[in-house]
């Protein structure tokens, strides 16, 4: 295949066990590590877990990525596409309140096609919001919720990030087309997702802007009760980082981004406490369940 799926449209070919694009990755599904997990929002993880599958390689290449052994590193193992439906059933087996597709924007055309039956549960898009909307519509009806980042509304910060200038253009597209799909969030009486868009964003050391500017966005753009809001405060330094990335987020960064977060009308969702950010979120990417 000539790869389109993503924003950056390089047109790379990619065939069953190799790619040259962003990504990196082949056109067959490369998958970490698929397992119950408890470390998403209380309305994902619920008591049981979410069963999460991480994909390998991602086209945004955020510098301060927290898997970036499986994003950067391509650690991996290549799955057929009925083998990932195999994976998918299974977590579904040992309990899991829905199958959350980790970094799936390469894979989608896999991904749609391991999803062309209903799994009985919810799937989860758990994106990092640089997503192009024709693909997004190809997955509709197969895809209940979405669980999309919106790390930027300043193009100078997501170039020198992520190299992608028109992050937000891109994400805000999306989101909106994410919401269309699935219309207002729906919360079942046990607190867990049924359908909707939560959208995350992680408050980075010293661009306390950016984030208002995010939350300006999520306010003037989606009436109350259309979509969740999560607030991450789990910054985390990655070997390597210089500047302002180097440190974590201060107690005074996340008050007022909170402060900020209840004045423009966002109450429903999540914020993390500061203890988040010394606490490691990143899980074994060892091949388990794969």
């Amino acid at each position: 295949m000539l790869c389109t799926l993503c924003p950056r449209l390089c047109a790379a070919r990619r065939t069953g066990t190799r790619g040259d694009g962003r990504c990196g990755m082949p056109s067959l599904p490369v998958v970490a590590r698929a397992a119950l997990h408890h470390w998403e929002e209380p309305c994902i993880s619920g008591t049981q877990g979410s069963g999460a599958v991480f994909f390998s390689g991602c086209p945004l290449g955020c510098v301060f990525c927290q898997n970036g052994r499986i994003s950067r590193g391509h650690l991996g193992k290549i799955v057929s596409v009925e083998r990932l439906r195999e994976i998918f059933l299974s977590l579904i087996a040992q309990g899991a309140h829905n199958i959350n597709l980790v970094s799936p924007t390469h894979f989608a055309h896999a991904v749609g096609e391991a999803l062309r039956e209903p799994l009985g549960v919810p799937v989860v898009w758990n994106t990092g919001g640089y997503e192009r909307v024709e693909t997004l519509r190809a997955l509709e009806g197969r895809v209940q919720i979405y669980l999309p980042d919106l790390k930027y509304a300043d193009g100078a910060l997501a170039k020198r990030y992520s190299g992608a200038p028109d992050y937000f253009e891109i994400a805000a597209a999306a989101i909106e087309e994410m919401v269309r799909q699935t219309g207002p969030y729906e919360l079942g009486e046990d607190g867990l997702l049924r359908r909707g868009v939560l959208v995350r964003h992680l408050l980075l050391p010293g661009a306390l802007e950016n984030t208002k500017a995010v939350l300006d966005y999520v306010a003037r753009t989606f009436p109350p009760g259309t979509v969740l809001f999560s607030l991450m405060a789990q910054y985390t330094p990655q070997p390597g980082a210089e500047g302002l990335l180097a440190r974590r987020i201060t107690g005074a960064e996340l008050r007022a981004a909170r402060a900020y977060m209840e004045s423009v009308g966002i109450t429903a969702g999540y914020t993390q406490d500061i203890e988040a950010a010394r606490r490691e979120y990143t899980p074994d990417f060892d091949l388990t369940g794969v």
